[in-house]
């Protein structure tokens, strides 16, 4: 089964849902949003998370930023801050480079897990 894209669900919303309900609510069912000190600068830090033109290589890892991502099967969407593609036997082929990767997503966020 696969979900028609007008239904997907927003990564972002999904980590909002598992943080706090209402806080999702809020902002993906009310659109209310009220900034503040700390969303204005988690939005400050995430402006480099999310530049797409960023690919960095160290020593057998590929970092991409701001990767979108997408799955009809499971129905969400969205832009990941960080994918570090680990070079793997286990991994999958990405276009342009040798070998097959592992990926291995991440996501900044600023004070406790």
């Amino acid at each position: 089964m696969e979900y028609p894209e007008e239904q997907w669900l927003m990564l972002s919303g999904l980590q909002h849902f598992a943080f706090c309900r209402r806080q999702w609510a809020l902002i993906h069912l009310e659109q209310a949003w009220q900034e503040n000190l700390q969303t204005a600068e988690g939005m400050l830090m995430h402006r480099r998370a999310h530049d797409a033109g960023q690919a960095e290589m160290h020593g057998g890892r590929l970092t991409l930023r701001g990767l979108s991502v997408h799955s009809a099967r499971l129905g969400v969407s969205g832009a990941c801050d960080v994918v570090e593609f680990q070079a793997s036997p286990c991994g999958v082929a990405l276009s342009g480079q040798a070998g097959t990767w592992k990926p291995v997503p991440g996501e900044y966020k600023r004070g406790r897990p």
